[in-house]
């Protein structure tokens, strides 16, 4: 049966406190903005600021429920989560709750996920792009049975379930990584050893390209200094490398990876030098996350961008000391690798889950006689 958009969910609008009524904030409920959920997860468990019950009573924002969707309405419109708790939020998104009866809150997930290419053609606004009441008014959907919604979202929920398991197994990773770092190889564990610079284990590199050298659909990763890699036809390098972004309000992010790839021309790379122990990779990764990394995103040059320098990466100093890199670098590249597989599971997973989208909510794949 066809529905408007706007006939199968309640839309709710949100808001903000007013920031210099101090009692209104750092409360006990999560208070979403568009950044706590624009990293492709389903699911957003973490805001980075939190509201009072005060400041929710002197304000528009409303609680979003458990099951409920959040979706950015302004700037950069189209990022949706589902909400796993009562959270506020603020005016640049909407909370979309389904309309019993008529759609799961599942089933509205994956249908406003297959639909916001359709919301973002039909934005407004001089400035900014924005989805507005209206904008749910234009879009014909169709919905089909409640059964068949069930299945639907159950096939997609199990890709997104996983990529959610895997995501919070390299958190935990992480966080071993962090601690073995910390006690062994900090400035502050007491290790003694040889104060040693990058350069003198690793070439470092940039790339030589603008960001809009990538290519949809692109056989190999080509790094930027966005949070997310694109892709490209063309190769630099393979093998494993430390990529670090060189500017930008991402300056110092590091990240590893295995295989071939490009850069942007203020990304870079540090990958080891012929006459170093291939697995020294894997301690340096951590080294450079854990340490230069924070440093650089403390104390970046520049004013309005922030950037850094190839000498900034070349002479970051640690401790060498050749007992502890031979009983630890075995556990580093374990970590190292298995976080890896992990991401690569995931996004194996999300290609999956983004080929079936259109198919299933298009009826192309008939899922009426799959059991589940």
């Amino acid at each position: 049966m066809k529905y408007k958009l706007s006939e199968v969910m309640d839309l709710i609008g949100g808001g903000t406190p007013k920031t210099s009524k101090l009692e209104y904030w750092n409360g006990d409920i999560p208070w979403l903005s568009v950044k706590d959920f624009n990293n492709g997860f389903r699911y957003v468990y973490e805001t980075e600021k939190s509201i009072t019950q005060l400041g929710l009573e002197n304000s528009s924002t409303k609680l979003l429920q458990k099951g409920d969707i959040i979706i950015s309405a302004r700037g950069t419109v189209g990022e949706i989560a589902t909400i796993p708790f009562p959270m506020a939020f603020n005016q640049s998104c909407y909370g979309l709750r389904a309309k019993s009866g008529i759609v799961t809150s599942d089933y509205l997930y994956y249908l406003i996920k297959h639909n916001v290419s359709v919301l973002k053609k039909n934005t407004h606004g001089s400035v900014f792009d924005t989805i507005t009441r209206s904008t749910f008014d234009n879009i014909e959907v169709e919905i089909p049975s409640i059964e068949i919604q069930e299945k639907i979202a159950s096939i997609l929920s199990d890709c997104d379930d996983k990529i959610e398991l895997n995501n919070a197994i390299n958190n935990n990773l992480e966080r071993q990584a962090d601690a073995l770092y910390q006690t062994f190889f900090s400035p502050k564990s007491g290790t003694l050893g040889k104060v040693v610079t990058l350069d003198e284990y690793c070439s470092i590199f940039t790339g030589k390209k603008n960001a809009n050298a990538s290519v949809n659909g692109g056989k190999y990763k080509f790094f930027t200094c966005a949070p997310e890699a694109l892709q490209i036809d063309s190769y630099i390098f393979d093998g494993n490398a430390i990529i670090v972004s060189g500017n930008g309000a991402y300056t110092g992010r590091t990240r590893f990876y295995s295989g071939k790839f490009d850069l942007y021309q203020r990304t870079y790379a540090c990958t080891l030098l012929d006459n170093v122990n291939p697995d020294f990779i894997f301690p340096l990764y951590w080294f450079v996350k854990l340490e230069l990394s924070k440093k650089i995103m403390g104390g970046t040059r520049g004013s309005a961008i922030p950037y850094i320098v190839m000498n900034d990466l070349a002479k970051f100093e640690f401790i060498y000391n050749e007992e502890m890199f031979a009983n630890y670098t075995p556990l580093f590249k374990s970590l190292t690798e298995a976080i890896q597989a992990n991401e690569f599971e995931s996004e194996n997973l999300a290609q999956i889950r983004d080929s079936l989208l259109p198919k299933l909510m298009s009826g192309e794949l008939d899922v009426s006689d799959i059991n589940f």
